[in-house]
């Protein structure tokens, strides 16, 4: 049996992890649904795909991050538009669902991997010509094939949050450069559950 002290430790870890995944679901299923002109129809005319890729470090310190944990990223993003036409002035845009299949490739202090699956909301600043900027948040469930001490879960959670700069370049590619906040952690169902706290760098290009 677990002291007392942990019990009371986890409940409200594992409250909080439960809380973030159901509000990335409700946040996911409300974007999604479409609006009555477009019903009947499934437009996925302005959708496109992107892979991108960088690296990712955690910050002992960082909240109970206690692991320095370096990653080379891999993520493949399908984007799907929502609304466009958006605003007008400075925040004309338009918001779009981004779905994601991460693959993190662990190089210290484990050499492995982490795989994840991202559902992320964003909305894209279109009113200048060239560089339009983006802003996006959501998360999704990780599994995790690296040793990482702290970390007592194979399944984990994950939520974040970043900002992105689209640069159109020729033959309707478009160059991508993201910053991103990422956090993990298993939510409380087991433990120990120290989370990772991580910035991450990111490039890539859309087809």
């Amino acid at each position: 049996m677990r002291p007392r002290h942990v019990m009371r430790n986890v409940a409200p870890s594992r409250r909080k992890g439960i809380g973030l995944f159901l509000l990335v679901m409700l946040i996911s299923y409300v974007a999604l649904l479409p609006r009555p002109a477009e019903a009947a129809t499934f437009d996925t005319s302005k959708d496109s795909w992107a892979v991108l890729g960088g690296y990712g470090q955690s910050f002992p310190g960082w909240g109970q991050t206690t692991q320095r944990v370096e990653t080379i990223d891999l993520v493949p993003r399908y984007e799907h538009h929502i609304f466009d036409d958006l605003g007008s002035g400075w925040y004309r845009g338009f918001h779009s669902i981004l779905l994601e299949v991460p693959v993190h490739f662990v190089v210290s202090p484990d050499v492995s991997s982490m795989v994840g699956l991202n559902f992320l909301a964003c909305y894209t600043f279109t009113a200048g010509e060239k560089i339009h900027p983006y802003v996006f948040g959501g998360g999704g469930p990780v599994y995790s094939f690296a040793d990482i001490s702290g970390m007592g879960a194979r399944w984990n959670g994950n939520y974040q949050f970043g900002i992105g700069l689209n640069y159109p370049m020729e033959q309707g590619h478009n160059f991508l450069l993201e910053w991103r906040y990422h956090h993990i952690s298993n939510g409380g169902s087991e433990e120990p559950n120290e989370p990772l706290n991580s910035c991450k760098i990111l490039v890539g290009i859309t087809f």
